[in-house]
């Protein structure tokens, strides 16, 4: 019988982005080895925890040495149970997911098939993705909008940036808001109506600015704004925004580390238009699964997070392949330096 003879963990740093994005400037690569030599690879997400996370990814391969690497639901809900009260924690969740990853990249090998074959089956022959990253050297609206022609002449047409500069928690109407505005106008009147803009707010706003700040938005009819208030304030903020701008679309769940998490946000009743799981923190292709289904049971659209290494693209495009309600997918993968250029 085929087992798990080993789980190894490779920190991958790149250099060239650490300074414009220290989040995103480590990824974990983890390759899982099968007692016949086959190899599955994963990806965990350490977001400045390079130290904890492989730690974590230690402990999973604790236990999962010498169990039978095709028995994928078995073995999610072993590590439920073995991690007991820590499988709550990012660390644990983003550790499992590297895992389950590349348990269903190490199926797909033995079957000789697709990903999404496990998932479904295809039902998405091609993938609509949106640009992100392109603007890190943007300051004024016509940096945005020159650059935003760019982006369109490499073929996309849609993209996301977060116009609000420096703003966190508060955001003055007179300078920050209207500065934002102008950066979002200059970008819709550079594109036109044809391509779609997405607003990334990262989370950072209280409920009173992100209100204003949406209802400022509102008039450049962008396909969601993404995390419009501190993830902590979810159901409140979002309640009081759909309250007055409920034709925007909003989409949060880019932090969701279980399935439990997902049903959380989607049972409260319209709040979310467009969920965003991670499949690098959502508990691999086993949790996005599950929370698909939720989505299509709450009339939910996906558009998977999807900001870190070529392992996490690679598994996000299995998932898309199978997903019925994909909205649009995220996509940093022309904006990063080459992986030969800059990781170490």
């Amino acid at each position: 019988m085929t087992t798990i003879k080993d789980v190894e963990i490779y920190p991958v740093s790149d250099l060239a982005t650490a300074k414009a994005s220290p989040w995103a400037s480590v990824s974990i690569i983890v390759r899982v080895v099968t007692s016949d030599g086959q190899v599955g690879y994963g990806e965990a997400v350490p977001t400045l925890r390079v130290n904890q996370v492989v730690k974590a990814i230690e402990e999973v391969r604790r236990f999962i040495i010498g169990k039978d690497p095709f028995r994928i639901e078995y073995l999610f809900k072993e590590w439920y149970k073995h991690e007991f009260y820590i499988s709550r924690s990012f660390e644990a969740a983003t550790a499992y997911s590297a895992i389950d990853i590349a348990l269903h990249d190490l199926l797909g090998k033995y079957l000789g098939a697709p990903i999404y074959q496990f998932l479904g089956g295809l039902v998405n022959e091609k993938i609509r993705a949106y640009a992100n990253g392109w603007y890190s050297d943007c300051v004024t609206p016509d940096d945005f909008a020159r650059r935003a022609k760019e982006v369109v002449s490499m073929g996309f047409k849609a993209m996301k940036f977060d116009p609000f500069g420096p703003y966190f928690d508060q955001m003055d109407e007179e300078g920050g808001l209207e500065e934002a505005v102008e950066r979002v106008r200059a970008v819709r009147e550079a594109v036109g109506k044809y391509v779609d803009i997405l607003i990334e707010t990262h989370g950072r706003f209280n409920i009173n600015t992100a209100v204003k700040m949406v209802k400022a938005m509102e008039q450049f009819d962008p396909l969601f704004i993404e995390e419009p208030v501190h993830p902590d304030l979810n159901f409140e903020g979002l309640a009081k925004i759909k309250a007055v701008a409920p034709s925007v679309r909003i989409a949060v769940g880019e932090r969701i580390i279980s399935v439990e998490e997902a049903l959380q946000l989607l049972e409260r009743g319209g709040l979310v238009d467009v969920l965003q799981p991670d499949i690098t923190n959502a508990l691999g292709f086993t949790g996005m699964s599950r929370i698909k289904a939720l989505t299509e049971a709450y009339g939910v659209e996906l558009a998977p997070h999807n900001a870190f290494g070529p392992v996490q693209h690679a598994a996000t495009l299995q998932f898309d392949a199978s997903t019925y309600n994909l909205l649009i997918q995220e996509s940093f993968y022309e904006f990063w330096p080459p992986v030969e250029e800059g990781y170490h």
